[in-house]
């Protein structure tokens, strides 16, 4: 296991992380917004700023506007996204992600007929950087209003005109359908939740649910599959997300691993730990 730090988001930074708030500028706009992990006092200072993110002792929380900044437009590399202020401290974006982004599309850059399935699809930044190859994309997500995000980002990336199939639907429940339809997949990726909701009322849960729902998708890889990652915030052990990939593995010639990302802090050169990914590579 080891550490993969973002290196060139340029309309991205954590400029500074003190007392459990790390402060950021997207583009040119500066939040403070906070995170547990950041457990070390670094003297913080907020030159700018444009919304404070606070806490309630209730759960949840409210953002602070010091201007309008209710959406807003980043851009990495020739990817864009279109970004909102989230009622639980969210912008709709998860910037360490740019590291699985590249790795993906390295994959799957030159190759022709790629089909791709992403699973707890989100905002869709996943879905656009496979659009931007020329894959075609399923993209599963329990919550009406993230799969509609996710058209805006599609289309903000203009390529509304590109093979994505938009699914509101619990992924669980999806994937059966698909392996009862006989469908399969050249690329699988899948960002889960520690809980959550299907689009029925359906529970899930990471404990519980994970080693079947991997299990579950490799039934869908094509005769020639390309790629299985599995990215998790939930403090899961990227050890225990190796064991699972490795007992669900049904294929010779992998290589099967882990690592952390994580997004580097400008002011003092520390890196603030952002989630673990698992990875299939098929040979």
């Amino acid at each position: 296991m080891n550490m993969k730090v973002v290196k060139d988001f340029k309309d991205y930074e954590i400029i500074d992380a003190s007392l459990g708030m790390k402060y950021e500028r997207w583009g040119n706009v500066y939040l403070l917004r906070p995170d547990p992990l950041v457990m070390w006092d670094s003297k913080l200072e907020t030159s700018k700023l444009d919304a404070i993110y606070h806490r309630s002792n209730k759960g949840g929380g409210y953002w602070e506007n010091k201007r309008n900044i209710n959406t807003f437009n980043v851009s990495y590399k020739d990817l864009k996204f279109n970004l909102k202020q989230m009622g639980f401290k969210h912008t709709g974006l998860f910037p360490e992600q740019a590291i699985n982004w590249d790795f993906l599309r390295s994959k799957i850059k030159d190759k022709k007929d790629v089909k791709v399935l992403n699973l707890f699809a989100y905002t869709g930044a996943m879905s656009v950087a496979a659009l931007k190859e020329g894959a075609s994309v399923v993209h599963v997500d329990s919550s009406r209003g993230m799969i509609e995000w996710a058209k805006e980002n599609v289309k903000l990336n203009n390529l509304e005109d590109r093979p994505i199939r938009f699914l509101v639907d619990d992924c669980i429940k999806f994937v059966k359908r698909e392996i009862r339809r006989g469908n399969n997949y050249d690329v699988i990726v899948m960002d889960p939740p520690s809980y959550g909701k299907g689009a029925n009322g359906e529970i899930w849960s990471l404990e519980k649910d994970l080693f079947n729902l991997i299990n579950l998708c490799q039934e869908l890889l094509s005769d020639t599959p390309i790629l299985f990652m599995v990215n998790s915030y939930s403090g899961l052990s990227p050890q225990v997300l190796e064991n699972i990939l490795k007992l669900t593995n049904k294929n010779k010639n992998v290589n099967i691993y882990s690592y952390e990302i994580g997004l580097p802090i400008t002011k003092n050169d520390l890196v603030l730990p952002c989630g673990i990914t698992g990875v299939i590579e098929y040979e």
